[in-house]
């Protein structure tokens, strides 16, 4: 039985300024960097011993990744791929979502952010973004998993919000819903055979 630990990386000055973000290297903030060392003190509570990290090429992930690991006082391999980046949001990245909903409606901005398969302009949907998550997750981390190794992946809310859909058997219509907050590590119990078996959100 392996762990498998995803965790959004901390708050991002455009996270804390409301503004989408997407492909944009934007820093942590002070308290995005004080989620990744708590993040990093629950997950050693767990007392995993991680064989592989993996993250995506944006240096929010890549830095929170880096704390939690300074945290759990582990050296792991990691492994940097942009399979793993936020979605693009095209033409919204860098605005202000509050003003966004104002001049679109909110429920267009909603659409735009937790469904599926509708793209906002010049950008990707889920699906899309799914389209380079899910390929990967099966063939590097998935197969880490299989030969029984603990894996830690750091990454984005929508990046990983397809590989939890994936994960949890979410439908279309239930991805919606499903949000995941900076800096809250999940930990799942996946078996030899690819199959999740628990799951667990670390609250502290």
């Amino acid at each position: 039985m392996s762990k498998l630990c995803l965790l959004r990386h901390g708050e991002s000055l455009w996270n804390e300024e409301n503004r989408f973000t997407g492909w944009v290297d934007v820093p942590l903030t002070d308290f995005g960097r004080q989620q990744a060392e708590r993040a990093g003190q629950l997950i050693n509570k767990e007392n995993i011993t991680f064989s592989a990290a993996y993250t995506s090429v944006l240096d929010r992930a890549i830095e929170t990744l880096s704390i939690v690991m300074k945290e759990m006082r582990q050296k792991i391999p990691v492994i940097k791929d942009s399979a793993l980046n936020e979605r693009m949001y095209g033409d919204l990245q860098g605005l202000n979502k509050e003003d966004t909903a104002k001049k679109y409606g909110a429920g267009q901005v909603h659409l735009w952010r937790r469904s599926y398969d509708i793209k906002p302009p010049n950008g990707e949907s889920l699906e899309d973004t799914q389209k380079r998550t899910i390929p990967f997750f099966m063939n590097c981390i998935m197969t880490d998993i299989k030969e029984g190794k603990n894996v830690l992946v750091v990454a984005h809310g929508n990046s990983l919000r397809s590989i939890v859909m994936y994960l949890d058997n979410l439908s279309k219509e239930e991805v919606l819903s499903l949000e995941l907050p900076t800096g809250l590590p999940i930990i799942y119990n996946i078996d030899s055979e690819g199959k999740v078996t628990a799951k667990k959100e670390l609250k502290g």
